[in-house]
């Protein structure tokens, strides 16, 4: 059973939801899947090599990904990621620009196998996210067989 890790750096706890709603189409898909929030991933002292598919999330914030997501992009640097499956994510209020900027690093850096595009979910539009969040995880899984 291939196996995928949701990481993500939150302020309100939107962007851990929809990282919950990605991993429950992914589990629906029969991935076996890890949810965490960033910190405790690193508390962890675990490898992003260990699982195939990798999914990060940051809030956007002042128009920035979060420090702590920002900070572990750069330490990705020691794994091979190479054609790993990858997908990004985020809740945003006004701007949005940190799902594509994590999507865009781990496409063009670490030369993964991304899915069509990052998930952006505007924050007063939570509850239609929903479906979006789970297709995204289907997606991933689709991905993940060699299906896409």
């Amino acid at each position: 059973m291939p196996k995928a890790l949701v990481l993500y750096a939150t302020r309100t706890n939107q962007t851990k939801g929809i990282g919950e709603l990605i991993a429950e189409g992914l589990r629906e898909a029969g991935v076996d899947v890890t949810v965490l929030a960033l910190q405790e991933f690193e508390k962890a002292q675990e490898s992003p090599e260990a699982y195939d598919a990798l999914i990060l999330g940051s809030a956007t914030y002042h128009g920035e990904m979060m420090q702590p997501m920002k900070t572990f992009l750069f330490k990705l640097d020691q794994y091979d990621l190479k054609g790993k499956v990858g997908g990004a994510f985020g809740a945003f209020g006004w701007s949005g620009e940190a799902p594509g900027r994590i999507f865009e690093t781990m496409k063009n850096i670490y030369q993964m196998d991304m899915v069509s595009g990052p998930l952006k979910v505007k924050s007063s539009a939570m509850s239609g996210a929903v479906e979006r969040a789970k297709r995204y995880g289907q997606e991933i899984a689709q991905k993940l067989r060699g299906n896409s």
